[in-house]
């Protein structure tokens, strides 16, 4: 049987079409994906991520525990803020792809995927010995809603919030009476918030966002919305452009990874040595040059050669034409003479259709607060 969120009969009761994932059942949709998808382009939208996973991480031993099992330096965080990190296996390869905020000394906030949080936690159950530190799975305590959009931090602003706190920070306040978390991240390209509060208040809360962000263009946004926002703006997805074959070298996720820490950590030497040398294969952005759509799995081909595979694909309603993202092996013949403006062959049916490799992300970000 599939979980539901505290907000599941929200959902139904808006008319949203139900689907099946990650074991939950989640909205994909109210109206349309692109009306949703222009919605937080243009106004601000409202989403239901509660499906996401939340541990807390405390004790004398938090930081060295945490500092084994991410290539970020946790050190450098300060109270409140947060980083975006991997959580590898020991050969590099990544278990999950993780949000990390430092609530307060020794004590952290992770989030973690849906379809990834038993996963996770087995690993740094394995990973404990040793330390003093203690792990506590909070995601059945907790609801996640997201404020996304230009005119999310209005919206927050005029219910009461008026200090948001930076991009990527968290921070502990109060909203229509309620005391909750709000922090300044997001998985559309976009400015907001997300905000975690106690599941007996989601439903009260999600009234009070709805009904206050009418004058802000505010819709509730489904999943699929959410996947071609994040694609857009280059994003990953675990699952599909991240999994246990694949380092953070090799996802283009270099910049989120500590050049010089000193502490040891599972998959360093793999990870390392391909921030010198290069990994098995790198991550490209590309647009159809035509009216086909690339889907996950398709093969991608160079001059009558398979080069790779595509983990992402679909129709931009921003820029109006299609987008993917797709894996190219590093050693394939013809790998070397593709940059941004190279053409390329997705199969697509058993046809092969052009494509030209571009720049990611595909829309500019406007989530730097």
């Amino acid at each position: 049987m599939t979980k539901q969120t505290f907000l599941h009969d929200k959902h139904i009761a808006l008319g949203a079409k139900m689907v099946d994932f990650a074991g939950w059942d989640m909205p994909v949709q109210y109206t349309s994906i692109i009306e949703e998808h222009k919605t937080v382009r243009e106004n601000v939208g409202l989403f239901d991520v509660s499906h996401m996973g939340e541990l807390i991480v405390h004790g004398e031993d938090a930081l060295p525990f945490l500092n084994k099992l991410v290539p970020q330096e946790l050190s450098k965080l300060t109270d409140k803020k947060a980083v975006y990190c991997q959580l590898p296996n020991k050969e590099g390869g990544l278990i999950d792809d993780l949000i990390i905020y430092k609530l307060e000394d020794k004590k952290y906030l992770i989030i973690a995927n849906a379809s990834r949080v038993d996963e996770d936690l087995n690993w740094m159950m394995r990973n404990k010995l040793g330390f003093n530190a203690d792990i506590e799975n909070i995601s059945h305590k907790y609801s996640l809603l997201a404020l996304q959009g230009p005119k999310a931090c209005d919206l927050i602003r005029s219910v009461g919030i008026i200090d948001l706190p930076p991009f990527f920070s968290i921070k502990r306040d109060e909203l229509f009476n309620i005391n909750l978390w709000i922090s300044r991240t997001g998985y559309t390209g976009e400015d907001g918030v997300e905000i975690m509060v106690s599941n007996e208040f989601a439903e009260y809360l999600w009234d009070k966002l709805l009904d206050a962000g009418k004058e802000y263009g505010i819709k509730p946004i489904g999943l699929g919305a959410r996947d071609t926002l994040r694609l857009e703006a280059a994003l990953h997805l675990y699952g599909n452009d991240l999994d246990e074959n694949t380092t953070p070298v090799e996802a283009g996720l270099s910049w989120s990874v500590s050049k010089n820490k000193a502490e040891d950590y599972n998959g360093k030497k793999v990870i390392m040595e391909q921030l010198q040398n290069g990994g098995r294969k790198k991550l490209i952005g590309f647009k159809m040059l035509d009216k086909s759509i690339a889907r996950h799995e398709y093969d991608v081909y160079s001059n009558g050669e398979k080069i790779g595979t595509v983990t992402s694909g679909g129709v931009s309603p921003t820029r109006g034409d299609n987008i993917g993202l797709a894996y190219i092996g590093a050693s394939a013949q013809h790998v070397d003479n593709l940059h941004v403006g190279s053409t390329i062959q997705i199969m697509i049916r058993d046809k092969l259709h052009d494509a030209e490799i571009i720049k990611k992300p595909f829309v500019e970000k406007r989530n730097k607060g």
